[in-house]
């Protein structure tokens, strides 16, 4: 437990905040004063000189926020941060989905809020080539205090931020459980029925899909298993056991390459085709967008293989509650003919929080105060809700009380922390979670999962895309024209191959100006390679 007790002073720091006990309240988002049970930390913590300006952030609305609680902008959460924090905060929401169509349509129109934020550097280094957002180096010098010092200890963080030699955005280090992003699960049980191993190689996951298929593994006598299911991850699961991403620049022989353009892709493309042809996989997929066919297969105990994310707490308790004796575990990535490559892993740098050029001085220190409060302790109430409500604390790590009530009235939270200073260990899992059986049993697999899917590197030869307009522009444009040859070859049959597909797609590429763009790619990689070290 020595990871642990390091964590001690963060733990002994952030965890002093209290958090309103619900959404009764009737006071407005605007109210500054501390909630009067709040500790006597927090309300200090949030003391300003005056009263505090108001500031608005965009959110991520991903439809997680049940009825009772409120609305993103709105709820128990919101509250707790205008109480406690040196600033009012206005939360935007917008569909993740939709996210960069409806901000761009915000900044054109001059309504987008004042900080904005994304995963996506591309995104980020988009709106800076457009003035839509500014540089911050001087104000962080000029403002910051926790930021300032959490930046010079983690200076690997800092080119992920800086574009064209200036700081675009604020951002912190990504846990373990962050970078990990994809994971793929199996019915073990399925697999000990049936006497086979979980497969390790792409040909061994075809066999096990087809006895799968016909073998009747849920026992039912009837032809109704589904061998493979997915979610939004699971084409970029297909393509990593080839080493290659769709939207991923690669070095071949020291030459700049964009992923979709490559042979791996087009072998990707064939397994997929395989996967369809024999009826290995849901075929309704293509038009499952939300994926809640997917979903219900598996929790139902329909399907054998799930290609998702590394945690999934709410599928395994809903896949229980039908099918009291299904085994679900992670599964190890396949091995490819180019051998065995990790599933997609994210960047050290987590979210990516930028300034509106048009946002007034004032109330630039008021966002970065604000973001120094998250960093500091904010984040943490935010994770994992109010002591001895949601959490209680087992040698300092917050123990969950009460997995359904923690899914009602903390998870959406997530959403808020833009800075945080988690950083998790798998055999903290065991003490996270809460302590009935069943969450102990998945705390076990999840521990698993994390320790399968970090032990695999993903290959990324460069730390980022290049930020450069005419190359992110060729992209938006190529992407739905590539989409739609991908999805012709794959579905249809005997009437195009796979190669016939990749020369389709690389003459769409070269048409819309491809060969510029690698050209481009490459002076941008030779300007920029001494950094990436």
């Amino acid at each position: 437990m020595k990871a642990i007790h390091a964590w001690k002073p963060l733990l002994a720091a952030c965890l002093t905040v209290s958090v309103l006990g619900g959404c009764g309240s009737d006071k407005g988002a605007s109210e500054s004063s501390s909630s009067p049970g709040a500790s006597p930390g927090a309300s200090g913590a949030a003391a300003t000189a005056g009263p505090k300006k108001e500031i608005s952030i965009s959110v991520f609305d991903r439809g997680e926020v049940p009825t009772e609680e409120g609305s993103y902008e709105n709820n128990r959460w919101t509250k707790w941060i205008n109480q406690n924090s040196p600033a009012i905060v206005n939360w935007v929401p917008v569909a993740r989905g939709q996210f960069q169509q409806k901000m761009n349509t915000l900044v054109a129109s001059g309504g987008a809020p004042d900080l904005i934020w994304e995963y996506d550097r591309t995104y980020i280094a988009q709106l800076a080539s457009q003035g839509a957002i500014q540089p911050i180096d001087s104000y962080i010098e000029k403002y910051s205090t926790t930021y300032k010092k959490y930046l010079q200890d983690h200076p690997e963080l800092k080119s992920a931020v800086t574009i064209d030699g200036k700081m675009y955005a604020f951002t912190s280090a990504r846990s373990a459980d962050g970078i990990v992003n994809h994971g793929i699960w199996v019915r073990q049980d399925w697999l000990d029925k049936l006497g086979l191993k979980a497969p390790t190689t792409t040909e061994e996951l075809i066999e096990v899909a087809k006895k799968f298929r016909d073998m009747d593994p849920d026992g039912n006598g009837k032809a109704d298993t589904v061998p493979i299911v997915f979610n939004g991850n699971a084409v970029q699961i297909m393509r990593a056991f080839f080493f290659v991403n769709e939207n991923q620049w690669y070095l071949e022989d020291g030459k700049m390459k964009f992923g979709r353009t490559l042979d791996r892709y087009k072998d990707s493309i064939a397994f997929q085709k395989t996967l369809f042809d024999q009826s290995l996989l849901d075929k309704e997929y293509i038009t499952d967008n939300n994926f809640q066919r997917a979903r219900q297969l598996w929790t139902t105990g329909k399907a054998g293989l799930y290609f998702s994310s590394w945690n999934m707490q709410t599928e395994y308790s809903d896949l229980l509650k039908n099918v009291p004796d299904a085994k679900m575990v992670p599964m190890e990535p396949v091995a490819s003919s180019y051998g065995k490559n990790g599933l997609y892993q994210e960047l050290p740098a987590n979210i990516l929080v930028a300034f509106n050029s048009k946002i007034k001085e004032d109330k630039i220190e008021a966002a970065i105060k604000f973001l120094d409060w998250m960093l500091d302790k904010g984040w943490m109430s935010l994770k994992f809700g109010e002591e001895n409500v949601h959490y209680k604390l087992v040698d300092n790590v917050p123990q969950k009380l009460d997995q359904d009530k923690f899914r009602k009235e903390v998870n959406y939270a997530k959403e808020y922390p833009i800075l945080s200073q988690w950083n998790v260990k798998p055999e903290w899992f065991p003490i996270l979670e809460a302590q009935d059986a069943q969450s102990q049993a998945y705390a076990k697999l999840k521990m698993q999962s994390l320790e399968v899917n970090m032990k695999n590197k993903y290959r990324r030869d460069i730390p980022y895309s290049p930020d450069l307009p005419e190359i992110s522009q060729l992209i938006t444009t190529f992407a739905p024209i590539a989409t739609q040859i991908e999805t012709k070859t794959f579905t249809g049959g005997s009437s195009i191959t796979p190669q016939a597909g990749i020369e389709e797609v690389r003459k769409e590429w070269k048409r819309l100006g491809g060969d510029n763009a690698e050209k481009l790619a490459q002076e941008w990689y030779e300007k920029n390679k001494a950094s990436f070290k």
